[in-house]
């Protein structure tokens, strides 16, 4: 089983997008709970959680938060991303199979232009961290914050595509 967490402030229209791509993981037994962890949002992020059934935060600490999940596995993703066709499977057979971290692979048709991928580094969690309890618990009480665990991992790539959330936010 699989719980997943996300942080947010302020995003509401992402953390819906990224609710309804999760549904189908949650009707096939993948997903156990979905965590919320607000940054004092002032819009409607709490009622979209409360919506689809998830676990909202607004004051946390994430060893607690990790400490009180539900699955073997944690996946950490942004409110805007969304995982693409054959991802349950594609995470069904890795946390059968493995036990080290692991990102999903860029999806092919959302990629950033190629110099803004050489001069510009993404986000930590633009492809997302799977990972174990355990492993994030670890990562929790060294001090990191869920957005810089990636920055400690060497994750491998899964072959589920991700649509990473900075894809629906309008350019300008």
């Amino acid at each position: 089983m699989l719980t997943v967490i996300m942080e947010c402030r302020n995003q509401e229209p992402e953390l819906a997008h990224t609710l309804s791509a999760l549904v189908t993981g949650a009707v096939k037994g993948l997903i156990s709970d979905v965590i919320i962890l607000d940054h004092a949002s002032h819009d409607g992020s709490a009622r979209v959680a409360e919506a689809a059934g998830c676990r909202f935060h607004q004051r946390w600490e994430i060893g607690d938060v990790i400490q009180s999940i539900r699955g073997e596995w944690v996946l950490l993703i942004e409110p805007g991303s969304r995982p693409q066709g054959g991802w349950i499977e594609d995470i069904l057979e890795y946390m059968a199979l493995d036990e080290r971290p692991a990102q999903f692979s860029p999806s092919r048709y959302y990629k950033k232009p190629f110099l803004k991928r050489l001069l510009r580094r993404g986000p930590p969690l633009e492809f997302g961290l799977l990972l174990r309890k355990q492993d994030a618990l670890q990562l929790a009480k060294s001090g990191l914050p869920p957005t810089e665990f990636s920055k400690s991992q060497k994750p491998r790539r899964l072959t589920a595509e991700l649509v990473p959330a900075w894809a629906l936010r309008p350019t300008r």
